[in-house]
């Protein structure tokens, strides 16, 4: 039995956030602007709120510029925009903790609340075993509707997620280990056996209570 290694995906393997990028290029950047400012005020009460509330706003904004896309255009759309982001963003820190991994035969997989739809070809780039990400619905005239298809993959979801996803790829790990950046991280960084903070805040930061990636220094040597 291997190890298990989750990361989350933006903050923790890349730096800074990758929706409003993938949400302009394909929604346009005015699409995007009219109807942030719409939300303003729901966007600025779930950055302090989160949870549910947090939830709910990005969904809305999902729907504002996303409804009536055609699902294949996006699908385009997001395999350029993965290997865009990931050429200008990925933490080489990070990126080297997450092939030590993969050398070591431990199954990676990347847990993140952003949209599957660029995630997981982000994952296929990286090599990840798998990726667990944010579904979106699909009307039946094969359009994106802007609304989850499930629930938000952060919090507990994204632990419930996890565990699915370890089960049907293989079972239980010998260790979990778990990457993460913020608080929609948490729940799973706290069910780890190693839980991991690449937070930018450090002791300031919502996870200052788990270890800092140079306070986990792997082996150097893989296996």
């Amino acid at each position: 039995m291997s190890d298990v290694a989750a990361f989350d995906f933006d903050g923790t393997l890349t730096a800074g956030g990758s929706v409003y990028g993938f949400l302009s290029g394909l929604g346009g950047p005015g699409t995007v602007a009219t109807a942030s400012a719409v939300l303003l005020p729901r966007l600025v009460h779930a950055a302090v709120a989160g949870g549910r509330v947090a939830d709910r706003s990005k969904e809305l904004l999902f729907q504002r510029v996303l409804a009536g896309v055609p699902v294949e255009r996006a699908e385009r759309f997001a395999v350029g925009f993965a290997r865009g982001h990931l050429e200008s963003h990925l933490r080489p820190d990070v990126h080297r903790r997450f092939e030590w991994h993969r050398r070591r035969g431990d199954r990676v997989v990347i847990v993140s609340a952003s949209p599957e739809l660029y995630v997981a070809e982000a994952g296929r780039l990286l090599g990840a075993d798998g990726v667990v990400a944010t579904r979106l619905e699909v009307a039946g005239d094969d359009t994106l509707t802007g609304r989850y298809r499930g629930a938000n993959c952060r919090g507990d979801e994204k632990l419930r997620r996890l565990r699915r996803w370890m089960e049907e790829s293989g079972g239980g790990p010998d260790r979990l280990w778990a990457y993460g950046n913020s608080r929609g991280d948490l729940t799973m960084l706290g069910a780890a056996d190693v839980g991991v903070d690449v937070g930018r805040l450090g002791a300031f930061g919502r996870l200052r209570a788990f270890p800092r990636l140079d306070a986990t220094l792997p082996d150097p040597a893989p296996g």
